[in-house]
């Protein structure tokens, strides 16, 4: 039977978007307080604020969080190449801004370890660029608060190299210059993604290809601290291959290690490691974690200046870090241009990595985010800082799983966490001058624990699926051998292949039917099914389009054991060579048969059957060339007094089979050839014979 299909009403899509384009572009004052309350969601929820109810959990957490935003923002300062006064004004924006335009209750929006490298890595090319001397070990800048204090050699590097900037804008300068540049540029690209509703990229990152990026990442990270935790002096290396030529430094340079800073990272490793352990272990009996990281850095800095480690042992320390704000200054333009192109994945994996646990902790906890409004505020986390000298941000999965425990219930936590920021950049800042760099490597490496035990999943990763352990493994390696960015794109490009290949070549089979009922499935996996006389049944489980025609083709001929084409050719010869011995006069063929016995001998043994079915449930779409192929073995078959039945078409299916022609002009013979289940199909095939 043929289902009638519904008629539906044809949409002018002009029509439309005119409608949607007027709606847009008119202006009227409850539409305007739409506009500004959608905006800044803070102005739906703060006024419903249970206090009684909130107030409590939130001011913990805030607190919880705002203590260890303080020692991580100092240590992520080594990752971005940069002073720990811009990660503290990072981290103090990025919280106000998220709490003014975020939806997401629960996550911690700020400085996040991966962003840091990818920023690093810009600041530290165009450093090189520039003419600047990497090494950060030089001696630290005197205490008086200015962030400009240079060797001259630099500033000389500097003017001979980039023209066009200020004179007197020494390395320091320049490098919060290129960071400024490259948030600003991000978060110009996020804010345009919102404005296009351009969300759907992130659906490209699947799963495997952030954990292989993370845990790449994580690899260069951890190689980039090493040199801190044993006091050598080492070019920072860039570009390509930049973990290898890492390690064949560190290796090189081991006898230079520095003693005193090789004990104090072994005991901040064991004592932290520890706490994280304990921390795990009896995270229900604790109200709230340990705040292990601030222990560690009060301890350490105490121990440093009362002991004089840099001065009598040559630790390499923090140094000054000046109190207060700096005047906001606008992002040179003619850097952005130089670091356009990095901006690109720096945008889509802060996008991608808020947007990802934003939705994660919205559903655990009962509520919903707006992915698009997400995109806006990360965009603005981004945009707005960078006038006041800050770097990318980003929602950061150990501080929000740290703010859930510890009872946060709105992003007024936020604000409480931007408020010890703030404390410690008015008043506290200057006490960390003598904190060991050694240490804040430290904190970095065992920050990353969670990072790199993923190494312990691949092998459960590889008994769920060894296509995506495949992308994960290629992703870690290019992230981690080659650069973060290189390392992400082949990790994209390399998923998407494995999509092509797998509707490339897709599982084909033969069916046969279970007995005594209407089903059929795979006779290579299951036992026991039998297979219906004079009838093959084939599935070919993916889209049929042009990438794929020829393994279809080869496919069913293989399992069918009959190439239509070949044994088209083959009775051609034999009539031919009929023909000719007939002319000649000779009533024996060239088998040695008589001409009576020439048509049994040209139907071959080997075709077994006389239907051909077609299960098109794994099918979801035809292109030209699969509607095309389809034709073709009806035609081929045809030619063999085979006849090609088709079953389970979704009507996708059928509409482009109709255009394509496939069932003549008028539908008329669409009866005899489409089947809404294999057993009709079946059925009808039993029914001809």
């Amino acid at each position: 039977f043929i289902m009638e299909r519904k008629t539906h009403v044809k949409i002018n899509r002009k029509e439309v978007m005119l409608a949607k384009l007027r709606k847009s572009c008119s202006c009227t004052p409850q539409k305007l307080k739409n506009f500004v309350m959608d905006f800044f969601p803070v102005l739906r929820w703060l006024p419903k604020y249970r206090c009684k109810e909130y107030i409590w959990g939130d001011i913990m957490s805030g607190l919880v969080i705002g203590i260890i935003l303080v020692p991580q923002a100092i240590a992520y300062s080594l990752l971005a190449g940069l002073k720990p006064i811009y990660s503290l004004y990072t981290s103090f924006f990025a919280n106000i801004i998220y709490f003014l335009m975020g939806t997401s209750r629960h996550v911690s929006v700020g400085i996040f370890s991966l962003i840091s490298l990818m920023v690093g890595q810009v600041v530290d090319r165009e450093l090189l660029l520039a003419g600047f001397d990497l090494n950060d070990d030089a001696p630290p800048a005197l205490g008086d608060g200015s962030l400009q204090n240079d060797s001259l050699s630099n500033k000389t590097a500097f003017n001979l190299t980039i023209a066009g900037i200020n004179a007197e804008c020494g390395k320091e300068c320049y490098a919060i210059g290129i960071a400024t540049a490259l948030t600003f540029v991000a978060g110009v690209y996020q804010v345009l993604m919102g404005i296009f509703r351009l969300g759907f990229v992130s659906m490209y990152l699947s799963e495997s290809v952030l954990d292989g990026f993370a845990t790449g990442a994580s690899l260069t990270i951890l190689t980039a601290q090493v040199k801190y935790l044993i006091g050598i002096k080492i070019p920072r290396s860039q570009g390509h291959g930049m973990l290898v030529i890492t390690w064949i430094n560190i290796f090189r340079n081991i006898p230079q290690a520095n003693l005193c800073d090789v004990i104090t990272s072994a005991i901040c490793i064991v004592v932290l490691v520890t706490a994280k352990e304990l921390g795990d272990r009896y995270k229900h009996k604790l109200k709230f974690p340990l705040p292990t990281e601030l222990v560690v850095i009060v301890v350490a800095t105490l121990v440093s200046h009362y002991g004089k480690l840099n001065e009598v042992y040559a630790s390499s320390v923090s140094g000054a870090i000046p109190t207060g704000f700096i005047p906001p200054e606008v992002p040179q333009f003619n850097l952005m241009l130089r670091v356009a192109v990095d901006a690109l994945p720096l945008a889509l994996v802060s996008f991608v990595f808020t947007v990802s646990l934003s939705e994660m902790f919205a559903k655990k906890y009962a509520y919903t985010i707006r992915a698009n409004q997400e995109m806006f505020a990360v965009g603005f986390c981004n945009i707005i800082p960078s006038f006041f000298h800050s770097f990318a941000t980003s929602a950061a999965l150990a501080k929000t799983l740290v703010k859930t425990s510890t009872g946060c219930q709105t992003q007024v936590s936020g604000v409480i966490s931007a408020m010890v920021v703030l404390l410690v950049l008015l008043f506290l800042a200057p006490l960390f001058y003598s904190l060991q760099k050694c240490v804040l490597a430290c904190i970095i490496i065992v920050s990353l624990r969670g990072a790199l035990r993923k190494f312990r999943d691949v092998p459960a990763r590889y008994r769920v699926n060894k296509m995506d352990t495949l992308v994960w493994v290629i992703t870690m390696s290019a992230s981690a051998l080659v650069s973060t960015e290189i390392g992400l794109l082949v990790g994209i490009v390399f998923s998407m292949l494995c999509i092509v290949v797998r509707t490339q070549r897709p599982r084909t089979a033969l069916l046969g039917q279970i007995q005594d009922t209407g089903f059929y499935e795979d006779d290579f996996e299951y036992e026991n099914l039998s297979t219906v006389p004079k009838v093959k049944i084939f599935r070919f489980e993916a889209p049929l389009y042009y990438a794929n025609k020829n393994y279809f083709l080869k496919s069913l001929y293989r399992l069918t054991n009959l190439d239509p084409n070949l044994e088209a050719a083959r009775r051609k010869k034999c009539e031919k060579k009929e023909k000719q011995h007939l002319q000649k006069g000779d009533h024996r063929t060239a088998n040695g048969l008589g001409t009576g016995e020439t048509t049994l001998q040209l139907v071959p043994k080997q075709i077994d059957f006389q239907t051909l079915v077609v299960d098109c449930s794994s099918i979801s779409f035809l292109d030209t060339t699969g509607v095309n192929t389809l034709k073709e073995i009806l035609k081929d078959y045809k030619n063999l007094n085979i006849s090609v039945l088709l079953a389970c078409c979704n009507p996708s299916v059928i509409d482009s089979l109709k255009r394509g022609g496939y069932f003549g002009r008028d539908f008329g013979s669409m009866q005899e050839m489409l089947f809404y289940s294999i057993h009709n199909a079946v059925l009808f095939a039993k029914d001809q014979k």
